[in-house]
């Protein structure tokens, strides 16, 4: 261990410590902007500067690493200047327009002013970059971006795609795509962690509040709104609740409160997935045992960045993903035709809104292949941060809310929906129904859950052995299943370079776009604890657990609409309704 002194505090860190980071195991914060513990470091905003003993100039704290009798002072006259000047000088090219900010009082920048004790800027913001790029997913306000190179690092390290970077240099610098194209002539899979990660309001989702509020206010439009799974175990955040507060209820209530005349559960069109989605690996499967020509591994289609991934890097790799559509389009396209006809209301005047944990959804809605009978399947997205502002700006007392619940006919599920928020939950949701189709019983795991592919793992995988099957499945007599499941696209390109190498050895494959799966998705609250993915992850499978139904296949409510309208999972309807189909990107914009 290295014995150093901090603000005269004897301590000790192991070598390769960062002053930061040693500061902080002790107790003394040191004010920073751009690091990010474990995810970013790079120095650039140097608001974490300290002074140390014997050195000529102050040292970066998140770079630095402690040294054998270091002298460090955090707080000098000297640091606290400096400091000062620093965050005076990002002042100075960052529009100030805080009251119409999305980030207003939730900004990093703001805090960090208020930490410093800065109530006035010297210099003159004159120089702001003004430009703004608005693509279907996520808003570039360069007037606001800081050069922290957060983004940067979400892009490039850890979804490994890297379409941001820095352009040009000095006060020329910008952050944006290659020759500052806007997002949308870019490679982006609109997956939003660089919203996330932005301390400032430089990124941020694209904004449909207006939309709905408009849609709401017409008496002559019906709006349907519904959340996804992981929407309820991180809206609670916005209101004071602790991380990873389920708060199921009193979000069916707000959305009631909003005015919408219809709240249903996305959770239920997920137990429609898994229905269509299991039904076709069992078709796939089937074939190939039986010696006909078809293509696995089967690929889950619910996240619409990793669909976008797919289409702009893997367009070979394109008839390996299932046809369905991801779960609230399917439930989009369900109300404007089976609930429309069942009420008797013109669907053409009829206004979906998803609520979603994720920015790459309201491309997806914008997708032309997303329509169905002269109707778009959904018409609004809201991010869980755009559902929470909604609630706010309407004044609703949400922490004092009775538990509601979500309507018929589109508002049971069960829990294998609620865990399709985690990553891995796809892949679980579908094992407990394909294994009990196939043999009759129930999955041979503990309370129901694949352990092999339950936790944060990048790439996770199970075996699963079908013996002694129903008679209608013998082909699957003996035959062992071997899944994957990822999440983030840096563990896509893993398992997709298997396959384009030919050396995959998978039969169903999971794929989440963001890291963690949608409990962390682009549109989610952002959170400073740093077990935030643990305990949403835990939120969700207690979802799971509280039901008392945990199998798709057990949803009366998914049965009766075959019953009374589809037909039969992977039947013609079904294929009308619930299936699309997918587009080579790789020449777009090139």
């Amino acid at each position: 261990m290295i014995q150093l002194t901090i603000n005269n505090k004897n301590i000790s860190a192991a070598p390769g410590t960062t002053i930061l980071e040693a500061a902080k195991q002790n107790g003394i914060n040191i004010p920073s902007l751009c690091y990010m513990e474990g995810v970013h470091k790079f120095g650039s905003c140097r608001i974490c500067s300290v002074e140390v003993e014997g050195a000529r100039t102050l040292q970066v704290a998140c770079m630095a690493e402690v040294r054998e009798g270091m002298v460090v002072h955090t707080n000098s006259k000297k640091v606290l200047k400096a400091r000062k000047v620093l965050y005076e000088l990002m002042l100075s090219d960052h529009s100030q327009n805080c009251l119409s900010c999305n980030r207003n009082q939730s900004c990093e920048l703001q805090q960090l002013g208020e930490m410093l004790g800065v109530t006035e800027n010297r210099f003159s913001t004159s120089s702001a970059r003004e430009s703004i790029d608005i693509s279907p997913s996520i808003t570039r306000d360069l007037s606001k971006c800081i050069l922290c190179r957060r983004c940067i690092t979400a892009c490039k390290g850890l979804q490994g795609i890297g379409i941001l970077d820095a352009q040009n240099r000095g006060f020329d610098t910008v952050i944006s795509p290659a020759m500052e194209l806007p997002l949308g002539a870019a490679k982006c899979a609109f997956c939003g962690q660089c919203t996330i990660v932005c301390p400032v309001g430089a990124l941020k989702e694209t904004d449909h509040i207006a939309r709905v509020w408009e849609a709401i206010n017409d008496p002559d439009i019906r709006v349907v709104m519904q959340p996804a799974p992981a929407v309820r175990v991180a809206l609670g955040e916005m209101f004071g609740y602790p991380v990873g507060t389920s708060v199921t209820g009193k979000m069916a209530t707000a959305m009631r409160e909003l005015g919408v005349d219809d709240v249903f559960d996305t959770d239920w069109a997920a137990d429609l997935t898994i229905m269509e989605e299991g039904s076709e690996f069992l078709d796939r499967a089937i074939a190939v045992l039986s010696g006909k020509k078809a293509v696995l591994p089967i690929i889950t289609s619910c996240s619409p960045g990793w669909i976008k991934y797919i289409e702009s890097y893997y367009p070979q790799l394109l008839p390996h993903l299932s046809t369905c559509k991801s779960p609230h389009m399917m439930l989009g396209a369900l109300a404007k035709s089976y609930y429309a006809d069942k009420i008797g209301f013109d669907p053409k005047k009829m206004f979906t809104v998803s609520i979603m944990p994720c920015t790459a959804k309201k491309f997806e809605a914008s997708r032309e292949e997303m329509v169905n009978r002269d109707a778009r399947n959904v018409d609004a997205v809201l991010t869980t941060r755009e559902l929470g502002q909604m609630i706010k700006q309407a004044g609703i007392d949400f922490r004092n809310l009775e538990d509601g619940t979500f309507d018929d006919p589109m508002g049971q599920s069960t829990g294998a929906a609620d865990i399709f928020g985690v990553t891995g939950g796809v892949m679980e949701a579908a094992i407990r129904t394909v294994y009990v189709l196939v043999t009759g019983r129930e999955l041979p795991f503990e309370k129901l859950h694949v352990a092999p592919i339950v936790g944060l793992d990048q790439i996770k995988e199970a075996t699963l052995k079908f013996e002694n099957v129903l008679p209608e499945f013998k082909l699957f007599e003996g035959f062992e299943a071997k899944v994957a499941v990822t999440s983030g696209l840096a563990g896509a390109k893993i398992l997709m370079d298997q396959i384009v190498v030919g050396n995959s050895p998978y039969h169903f494959i999971e794929v989440m776009g963001c890291p963690s799966g949608c409990i962390c998705g682009g549109g989610q609250p952002r959170s400073e604890d740093p077990d935030v993915r643990i305990k949403r992850l835990k939120a969700m499978y207690s979802e799971d657990e509280s039901k008392t139904l945990r199998q798709s296949h057990l949803n009366t409510s998914i049965l009766a609409i075959y019953k009374d309208y589809l037909g039969k999972p992977g039947g013609h309807l079904s294929h009308e309704l619930l299936h699309t189909h997918y587009v080579d990107r790789s020449k777009e914009n090139e």
